[in-house]
């Protein structure tokens, strides 16, 4: 484990580029012992600077929810972020490109919760404490050089958390088998990427149970209120400046944004 004054001068590295396209060295790199609980403690102490600056939470994220991304990554379990309502936006969104780095797009279902969920919460509990889930696309970004980055740089970074992106037409989780909720993604009308949200874990739910465990034992928990990104069902999609990104949700709607 690091010590607490190192993490406490990582989090002062990422705070000073939460915005604008600048990158720090890998952090992997310059402490090479660093542990994914080392990259938690990093994530957390940024995250209540943020909280000091006025900012508040309104969700967490989950990623590396597919098996293929696990083993690119060396990792066996999802990782997560938490969302702060200035990086929350609604469909239709003209989005300031040069507020983020390395700016890619995935497609996710999210779930708004109406009640809270405990550390021992199961699939069935995930559903049964959803108001509603929604259509969502996650803005993926960088603080860190991207060349030889681990799952520790990764989680230190917000678990590459930019942006989310809401749209489309609410649900009861109840209404449809979220199973089977597909989603074509388009790069100024080009079909870039398409897939089929079992693809998070076998179904999204399963996801927002393990971060509800995993917060949990990290002394928190998720909140009635709360929006959580359940993870992606296609690839990273490269954006840039003067993009426009829609994406095509069938029976749910759409989500859409462009990049000035």
């Amino acid at each position: 484990m690091l010590d607490p004054q190192t993490i406490q001068a990582i989090a002062d590295e990422l705070a000073a580029v939460t915005t604008g396209t600048e990158l720090i060295p890998l952090i992997t790199q310059r402490y090479p012992d660093m542990t994914v609980e080392d990259a938690y403690a990093v994530q957390g102490v940024w995250a209540a600077r943020r909280l000091d600056a006025g900012r508040h939470i309104v969700g967490h994220k989950i990623g590396l929810t597919s098996k293929v991304m696990q083993a690119a990554t060396g990792i066996t379990e999802p990782d997560y972020g938490v969302i702060f309502d200035d990086v929350l936006f609604e469909s239709g969104a003209v989005i300031d490109f040069d507020h983020f780095a390395n700016v890619r797009i995935e497609v996710e279902l999210a779930f708004v919760l109406d009640r809270d969920l405990k550390e021992d919460a199961t699939i069935f509990d995930v559903l049964d404490s959803t108001a509603y889930v929604v259509p969502a696309l996650e803005i993926l970004e960088s603080r860190i050089e991207l060349q030889g980055r681990t799952i520790v740089d990764t989680i230190s970074d917000n678990a590459a958390l930019g942006g989310v992106v809401i749209g489309g037409r609410p649900v009861r989780p109840n209404e449809v088998d979220l199973r089977w909720v597909s989603a074509l993604l388009y790069r100024n009308e080009v079909i870039e990427e398409s897939g089929v949200a079992a693809a998070v874990l076998g179904h999204p739910a399963t996801g927002v149970a393990w971060l509800a465990g995993k917060l949990g034992r990290h002394g928190t928990a998720l909140a009635a209120g709360e929006i959580i990104l359940a993870g992606s069902f296609t690839r990273p999609m490269w954006v840039e400046k003067g993009d426009t990104v829609y994406a095509d949700y069938g029976p749910l709607g759409a989500v859409t944004c462009r990049f000035r």
